[in-house]
């Protein structure tokens, strides 16, 4: 291999859902090491702006399709060495808590996808799969330092609503495909993502369009005693890409930091960061998710050699700073509410 080759150079990779804020992020790293991209989304969350420059300068194939419709997956995988399947009707956890009928189509989305990669001999298939397919009744007591092995998901089960019933589902598929057919893949579990080009339905930046359009008083969800690891967005790309590259047999591993902090204190960190010093309101009536879901890296580790570089002070920092330069206060007054709760 000559200086500067990588294994994806002029590799033909499909990756589904790839305008999105986690799709197109991968994207940029895949064009950047010489792959040939194909991406395919269907823009309901999308945006084509986030990808737009590869499309400008000829380094990507775009496809506004449909996943779930008559012959599109087909069509997609042509010619395909690698699948990253990251489409999927997904949102954050006023989404994933109030909608069940939409994230229900994910069954029928990722059992199509993968169909369809087997029968083209697509060479490897890596999975977004989420924290969501932890059993929530592991994940109930504030009181334990609780950190989720992959192993939990081998049964009694108990996924975070309809879409972490189907990630799990996905999961499983692609095990079995593996073990049965021989198709090469991966699955990664993705532990609450950030960082630009993420959208308000998610918890981080919900927290900054509060500050940025200094909502007083600040609105949590929940008491605020909740825990996450909240993993920054280049972290979950070079995870997912080494997982491409070094697991074959379905295994699926966490791609998460190991620090434990409460919704409160990442809200107190957004403040500071940003100078608002508003009141803050607790709002336990609406959706708050489990309390006390952390990811264990170590299996991540050992088969990638994958550890997150950033900390959350530091992802906080890189986000608001994109955030800031980039949004229209107005505007974002005008869609916060219903981004809160919808996709």
């Amino acid at each position: 291999m000559r200086h500067g080759e990588t294994m994806w150079t002029n590799q033909k990779v499909l990756v589904t859902g790839g305008s999105s804020f986690i799709g197109s992020s991968l994207v940029d790293q895949l064009v950047a090491r010489g792959a040939k991209v194909r991406v395919v989304d269907d823009l309901t969350s999308g945006r084509l702006e986030n990808i737009r420059r590869h499309l400008s300068n000829g380094h990507l194939e775009f496809l506004q399709a449909d996943l779930r419709e008559p012959g599109v997956s087909r069509a997609a995988m042509e010619g395909v060495h690698t699948v990253f399947h990251l489409a999927a009707d997904h949102g954050g956890r006023g989404y994933v808590d109030l909608h069940q009928a939409g994230p229900a189509s994910n069954f029928f989305l990722d059992g199509m996808v993968f169909a369809e990669a087997l029968r083209a001999r697509v060479k490897k298939v890596v999975f977004a799969s989420s924290g969501c397919v932890y059993p929530n009744f592991l994940q109930s007591d504030l009181s334990k330092e609780i950190y989720l092995t992959e192993d939990l998901t081998k049964g009694p089960n108990d996924a975070d609503n309809m879409y972490g019933w189907a990630k799990l589902m996905g999961e499983f598929t692609l095990k079995a495909y593996a073990r049965e057919h021989g198709l090469k893949a991966a699955s990664c579990r993705y532990f609450t993502v950030y960082g630009p080009r993420g959208v308000e339905n998610h918890a981080v930046i919900a927290m900054i369009a509060r500050a940025f359009i200094r909502q007083d008083p600040f609105e949590v969800w929940g008491d605020g005693t909740q825990i996450r690891n909240w993993t920054y967005i280049d972290d979950i790309v070079s995870g997912t890409i080494l997982a491409a590259e070094k697991i074959d047999d379905g295994t699926a591993v966490n791609l998460g930091t190991m620090e434990r902090v409460r919704v409160i204190d990442a809200v107190k960190m957004v403040c500071e960061m940003t100078g608002h010093k508003p009141q803050i309101e607790f709002r336990p009536d609406m959706p708050t998710g489990p309390l006390n879901r952390v990811a264990d890296n170590s299996l991540a580790k050992k088969l990638l050699g994958w550890e997150p570089k950033v900390t959350l002070r530091e992802g906080l920092r890189l986000t608001i700073d994109w955030y800031f330069k980039t949004k229209e206060r107005e505007q974002v007054k005008a869609i916060l509410n219903r981004m809160l709760t919808e996709r």
